[in-house]
């Protein structure tokens, strides 16, 4: 996604006068996600499933989940960053047929989610409570920052038979350097916002890595991406799953980081590999 020229020109003017400012600029941008508009396509899934608000005791931060579905048997869903919790409604409507429901979130900060920020961690205490409260589940899947998500959230006790993986990301550092590269700012900002954000949760960011998560998981997981994918590079997704005790890997083509979500291959294959 490209960034508007008035961010980066900001973020260029406070790096000239301080880097202290420039970092604060930085840290409320990263937590920042963007509501987008509500796609058409979504609308029957918004409709149809049964929506409740839940309180996250551990953030102190309320989401909205998605029931959608009448069976027993249910997949978890997790979107990316500035997702929502109907945008995987390719996957649950065909998971429907099969006889599934699906559980879906507007991760805090998202969608019909109230607040303006928020950080990985909050994902994973929302799918820790929504496990408590409506699970267990048959498996889950997640879509780029929520493959990362999901990958952590079972390292912290989520209990699931199978996972699929969308165009995750892996490394935080990787990602820090993209987006401070994405801004057109000095390379040396991005360990200064790791940094920053060590400093204010006391502990390393590193520890949530996906490779990291990877190495302790031993349920079978898919991993897909697209070669053609210029949000997160396909790299990530290799290193993921060269870190797996039992994965697969499926890489795709000309399908980007979004479009995937709604390709019918990517779609079957990962109901194959689920429900098989």
């Amino acid at each position: 996604m490209k960034v508007p020229k008035v961010i980066i020109y900001i973020g260029k003017i406070l790096q000239f006068f301080s880097v202290k400012l420039t970092i604060f600029y930085l840290a409320r941008l990263f937590t920042k996600p963007i509501k987008h508009k509500f796609p058409k396509r979504e609308l029957e899934m918004d409709k149809k499933s049964i929506q409740n608000k839940l309180y996250i005791p551990s953030i102190n931060k309320e989401i909205v989940v998605y029931h959608y579905g009448k069976n027993d048997k249910k997949i978890l869903l997790v979107h990316g960053w500035s997702g929502r919790g109907t945008q995987l409604v390719k996957f649950a409507d065909a998971f429907v047929n099969k006889g599934f429901s699906t559980i879906s979130f507007d991760a805090p900060a998202h969608g019909k989610s109230s607040g303006n920020s928020t950080i990985m961690t909050e994902f994973i205490a929302s799918i820790l409570e929504i496990d408590k409260k409506f699970g267990p589940f048959e498996a889950a899947v997640g879509h780029s920052l929520g493959g990362m998500v999901l990958l952590n959230s079972i390292k912290k006790g989520l209990e699931i038979n199978r996972l699929t993986i969308i165009g995750s990301g892996d490394k935080v550092k990787d990602i820090l350097v993209a987006f401070v590269d994405k801004l057109e700012l000095k390379s040396e900002f991005s360990s200064h916002l790791q940094q920053h954000f060590e400093n204010k949760y006391k502990e390393p960011m590193e520890n949530y890595s996906a490779f990291l998560a990877a190495k302790e998981i031993k349920i079978p997981v898919l991993v897909i991406h697209d070669e053609n994918d210029y949000e997160v590079p396909i790299e990530a997704s290799i290193h993921i799953y060269d870190h797996l005790k039992n994965g697969e890997l499926l890489i795709t083509q000309h399908l980007g980081h979004r479009k995937i979500l709604g390709n019918s291959f990517v779609i079957e294959k990962t109901i194959e590999f689920i429900t098989t």
